[in-house]
């Protein structure tokens, strides 16, 4: 098995260099790009304030359905 890749790597390597030659993977001049705002780091910002509220909430709404129920 090794010995076939080793055969085949050259023939490889040969096709690989002639079908994308001058082509990089990454781009040297970096074009400008419009800065998306993602969702999750707007939220993430609120969170020490939001959850514990809605945690309070929840307990609340929780106690009151408790004791209306007794």
């Amino acid at each position: 098995m090794l010995g076939f890749m080793l055969r085949h790597m050259g023939k490889i390597n040969r096709i690989a260099d002639l079908k994308y030659q001058g082509i990089t993977m990454s781009n040297p001049l970096p074009h400008p790009e419009v800065a998306e705002i993602d969702a999750v780091e707007a939220v993430v910002s609120s969170m020490p304030l939001v959850l514990p509220l809605a945690g309070a909430v929840l307990i609340f709404l929780l106690a009151f359905i408790a004791v209306s129920m007794a």
